[in-house]
């Protein structure tokens, strides 16, 4: 088996428990590896299991929302069809996002860069859609921005209130706020 196959599990073991949260015979029961095995698919240990998970986030990123965002539909249709993908990815606000845990933690530093990244290829790529529909740079990045601290904060609140009803409103705002001031077009 490859280790490719195992980080699905990784990814939500450490979105649920954070790096410190986790331990080894936690991962070796969920992915049925002995630690043997999962030094053999892992030689760096736990920390480089999170550094797999960070590099399988960004791959989802860049496979179920860039193609989303880069496509020819009207803005407003494009940030819709990313928030249903990412209300598909925490469970309507069922489930954390990894890099919440991952930030809370002494592991932060650990995972700063690919944290960041992460970050920035949303945000970035949010901010292009609102470039290229004539909003200046500066505030195509900070609605960019914006989103993503929409995303997170709603995901954290529901969860301390235990009502993903949080999420979910704040989740269908998101494409409204982000084309805000945009000519309405027909989706």
């Amino acid at each position: 088996m490859s280790r490719e196959k195992h980080l699905k599990t990784l990814f939500e073991l450490f979105r649920t428990q954070g790096y410190e949260g986790v331990s080894l015979s936690n991962i070796s029961t969920a992915t049925g590896l002995g630690r043997a095995s999962l030094y053999h698919h892992f030689p760096g240990g736990k920390a480089e299991m999170v550094t797999a998970t960070l590099d399988y986030s960004n791959r989802w990123i860049e496979e179920s929302i860039l193609p989303i965002l880069q496509s020819e539909e009207p803005p407003l249709v494009r940030f819709q069809q990313m928030c249903d993908r990412l209300s598909d990815l925490y469970a309507s606000g069922h489930k954390p996002c990894l890099l919440a845990a991952l930030t809370a933690g002494t592991s932060q530093a650990a995972f700063q860069d690919n944290i960041q990244t992460n970050m920035r290829m949303l945000t970035e790529a949010i901010a292009s859609v609102l470039t290229a529909a004539d909003v200046d740079p500066t505030t195509s990045q900070q609605r960019g921005e914006d989103a993503l601290v929409s995303i997170q904060g709603a995901l954290i609140v529901a969860k301390g209130l235990k009502d993903t009803r949080v999420f979910q409103r704040a989740i269908a705002r998101i494409p409204e706020d982000l084309c805000q001031d945009l000519p309405a077009t027909d989706p």
